[in-house]
């Protein structure tokens, strides 16, 4: 298997006597985009805050670049990978274009300030995410969905080789949404970056996912191709509910529909 991009092997996690992560196996090679599925409590935000450095103690094996996540020195991970959490938090009134220049920070050395390229790769980023006009503005100052695009744009800013994305979606519009995951896409594919995302939305997943790893309980129940891993019988018994899936007309890709219970009891 190639040392580049995202390899995980054997990966267990504990919080004191509750098992988050038992026995996972999953790789992301650059270039493509791995949907990491479940439940709310599979233990999907903890795969990814072991991967990005954030927790420490861990079983197994997980490597960055070829590199061991347990010994590589802070800066040099946070040069590889780039982390968009589900709910950023600011605890200062920084504006938005100080906290998307906050990606630069791993490249500069000791106490220099951002080069004007810096600044224009930022500005870039900006506008690539739609956020450009909310530069001078106070982070506070934004909604919840505009303070997650501003987060991807500290992302691209940062020029990773790896991006983790832990549903960064969940706040933003259906506008923005397919907005965001476009990038993701051409990020992955014109940057050849490997992108490992969680998603709740298995209808995004199933549209822009190259592959799936699909968790319950903390164990991979199915990982492969989408329409491999994304059948009746895998959704039913991991999120124990009845779906609906069948393949859009227009994409060619698969389409899930949650059922009501008014249309589970005509079963």
């Amino acid at each position: 298997m190639a040392s580049d991009g995202i390899v995980v092997e054997g990966l267990g996690y504990a919080y004191e006597e509750r098992v988050a992560l038992e026995s996972v196996d999953l790789h992301v090679e650059p270039g493509e985009i791995v949907g990491l599925l479940g439940p709310n409590g599979s233990g999907k935000s903890t795969a990814i805050k072991v991967l990005s450095g954030a927790l420490e103690g861990y079983r197994g094996s997980v490597r960055i670049e070829g590199l061991d996540v347990a010994t590589i020195a802070r800066r040099d991970l946070a040069r590889a990978v780039a982390v968009v959490p589900q709910e950023p938090r600011f605890g200062f009134p920084f504006t938005v274009l100080e906290i998307v220049l906050m990606g630069r920070h791993p490249y500069l050395a000791g106490l220099a300030f951002e080069s004007e390229a810096d600044i224009a790769l930022a500005r870039g980023a900006l506008e690539r995410c739609g956020a450009l006009e909310f530069e001078n503005r106070p982070i506070q100052a934004l909604s919840a969905g505009e303070r997650q695009r501003v987060v991807f744009a500290r992302a691209l800013t940062q020029e990773p080789r790896v991006l983790l994305l832990d549903e960064p979606a969940s706040f933003l519009d259906i506008r923005h949404q397919v907005e965001l995951y476009d990038l993701v896409h051409a990020q992955a594919r014109d940057e050849n970056v490997a992108v490992l995302s969680v998603l709740h939305d298995l209808n995004l997943a199933a549209e822009y996912c190259d592959r799936l790893v699909l968790l319950r309980e903390g164990r991979v129940v199915a990982a492969g191709a989408t329409d491999d891993v994304m059948t009746y019988a895998n959704l039913k018994e991991v999120f124990e509910t009845e779906v609906y899936v069948d393949t859009n007309s227009l994409t060619g890709k698969l389409l899930v529909v949650p059922l009501s219970g008014r249309a589970r009891r005509k079963l």
